[in-house]
C-alpha cells in the first residue's frame, strides 16, 4: 500500500473513533501507555488546562523554548486542517509516516474493556512520538476537563490552569467553583502551579486542591504582573526573579499579554534549577509564536480574520479587538456555532459591531442549525443570510465585500477550519 493510502486509511480508522464520544476516564489510556512502554515518564512535561487560552500558551511556551534551544515536543486540539498539527516537534508537524506508524504502535495495545475513544488515541500517539524523538520537554494542553482527561495520566514538572469560565456543564459543572475543581485536577503534588484565574470562587477551589497537593501556586495579578502599552503594542512583565520591559508577542488582542505573562511565569519558576532560559530566548519565543486560527489575519483586501471564538469569554474578546482595530469600517461576520455553546449571548458581543452577518454550519453533528441563529441574529443586524456551506460561505463574503472591508470568519474552531481551506496558498500562520 502507498504511503498516502496508509496515511488517509489511518485517518480514517481515527476519525472513526469519533463515534464513541467523550469518555471521561483515565484506566482505558494508562493501559494504552503501559503497552506502549509509558512514554510519558521518558521527558519533563508542562501540563497546560483552562477555558481559554491553553493554546496560545502551550505554543508560546514551545517557541520560546525552542528559541532557548531545547527539542520541544507539543501537543495541541483541535487541530484545524490536518490531524498533524495536533502534533509537533520543534514547532512542525510530524509527519505524515509518522502519524500512521504512531497509531500503528497504539493500535496494537490492547485497551482492555472498552474501544479507546480518538482523543485517547491521539494523546497516545504524540506522547509514543515524542518519546521516539527524544523531546527535551513537552507542552501538553488538556482536552475539555482535567482531573479525567486522557492527558492526565502523566506525571508534570510544572502544570497551568489559564482561566476558568461556564463551559461544557454536562461534564464539567453546573458552577465556576466546580469546573475549577474538574480543571485542578491536574495539580500534582509539590508540582508548582502558574494561573492567570481570577474569580473569588474559582480561585478558592483551585488554592484549596493546591494546599492539599502541597503545590506552589504562583498567580498572574498577585506574584506576577504585566502593564500594557497601548501606543506602542507592547507590554512590560514584572515576576517573581525578573522584569522584563517592553515586550511583544506575535499573537494579536490585548488578552495574548496576559497570556505571555503565563508563559513567562513558567519559564521563571523553570529557571530556578530546570532550565536555562534568557531574556534573548524569551523575546525570540514570542515573536515567533504562531497560532493558527486565533486572530488570525488570511487576506488583506478585504481583511479577512479567522478567530473560533468558541465560547462567551472568547467571543468578547473578540468583540473588543474588531471595536479597537478596526473601529469604523464596515464588518461582515461568518458565523457558525455548536450546539452546547450559549449561543445568544455570542451573538450579542460580536453582531452589533457588524453590517452584516452570514450564518454558517461546520460538519459536524454538534452544529447548531443556521435556522436558530438568524432567529436571534435578525434582530440584532438587517442584512442576516444562511449559506450553510463554510466555504462558499466565506467565498461569497469575501467577494461581495468592499476591498477596505473585513470579514471575520468565527463561533467555532471547526468553523475556522473549513474556511481556513478556503486559503490553500496560505502559510501555517501569518502575522
Amino acid at each position: 500500500m502507498k504511503k498516502k493510502e496508509r496515511y488517509n486509511k489511518c485517518l480514517k480508522s481515527l476519525f472513526g473513533l469519533r463515534r464513541f464520544g467523550i469518555k471521561l476516564g483515565l484506566d482505558t489510556i494508562l493501559r494504552l501507555l503501559e503497552g506502549l512502554g509509558n512514554p510519558q515518564d521518558q521527558f519533563p512535561i508542562i501540563h497546560v488546562a483552562g477555558t481559554n487560552g491553553k493554546g496560545s500558551i502551550a505554543s508560546s511556551i514551545s517557541s520560546i523554548f525552542h528559541a532557548a534551544g531545547y527539542h520541544v515536543g507539543l501537543f495541541t486540539s483541535p487541530h484545524l486542517v490536518k490531524f498533524n498539527e495536533r502534533i509537533q516537534v520543534d514547532k512542525q508537524q510530524i509527519s505524515d509516516e509518522a502519524v500512521v506508524l504512531a497509531y500503528e504502535a497504539v493500535k496494537n495495545v490492547d485497551p482492555g474493556e472498552r474501544e479507546p475513544t480518538f482523543f485517547e488515541y491521539s494523546t497516545a500517539m504524540a506522547l509514543y512520538e515524542f518519546a521516539k524523538q527524544k523531546v527535551d520537554w513537552v507542552v501538553m494542553e488538556t482536552g475539555m476537563g482535567g482531573r479525567l482527561d486522557a492527558t492526565n495520566a502523566i506525571s508534570t514538572d510544572l502544570t497551568i490552569i489559564s482561566n476558568i469560565s461556564l463551559e461544557h456543564k454536562s461534564y464539567l459543572g453546573n458552577t465556576l467553583s466546580e469546573i475549577a475543581g474538574e480543571k485542578g485536577g491536574i495539580i500534582k503534588p509539590g508540582i508548582p502551579l502558574v494561573t492567570g484565574v481570577t474569580q473569588k470562587s474559582a480561585l478558592k477551589t483551585i488554592h484549596q486542591i493546591a494546599h492539599q497537593n502541597n503545590a506552589p501556586v504562583y498567580q498572574l495579578g498577585h506574584d506576577f504582573k504585566i502593564l500594557r502599552n497601548k501606543k506602542q503594542a507592547t507590554f512590560s512583565y514584572w515576576g517573581m526573579d525578573c522584569v522584563w520591559p517592553n515586550l511583544r508577542t506575535a499573537l494579536r488582542g490585548a488578552h495574548q499579554f496576559g497570556n505571555a505573562a503565563l508563559a513567562l511565569a513558567v519559564c521563571e519558576v523553570l529557571n530556578r534549577g530546570r532550565t536555562s532560559i534568557s531574556l534573548d530566548h524569551i523575546q525570540k519565543g514570542l515573536l515567533e509564536t504562531c497560532w493558527p486560527g486565533r486572530l488570525e489575519v488570511v487576506s488583506s483586501t478585504p481583511v479577512v480574520i479567522l478567530d473560533g471564538a468558541h465560547n462567551m469569554m472568547a467571543a468578547r474578546k473578540l468583540g473588543r479587538y474588531l471595536s479597537e482595530a478596526f473601529s469604523g469600517k464596515k464588518i461582515t461576520m461568518v458565523i457558525g456555532i455548536l450546539d452546547d455553546k450559549p449561543y445568544k449571548s455570542m451573538l450579542r458581543s460580536l453582531l452589533p459591531l457588524c453590517h452584516r452577518v452570514i450564518i454558517t454550519k461546520p460538519t459536524i453533528n454538534r452544529a447548531l442549525e443556521p435556522d436558530i441563529l438568524l432567529h436571534t441574529a435578525s434582530g440584532m443586524v438587517d442584512n442576516c443570510t444562511i449559506i450553510e456551506n463554510v466555504r462558499d460561505a466565506v467565498s461569497y463574503a469575501v467577494q461581495t465585500e468592499n476591498a477596505d472591508g473585513v470579514v471575520c470568519v468565527a463561533g467555532s474552531l471547526y468553523v475556522v477550519g473549513e474556511a481556513k481551506a478556503t486559503f490553500p496558498a496560505i502559510s501555517q500562520c501569518r502575522h
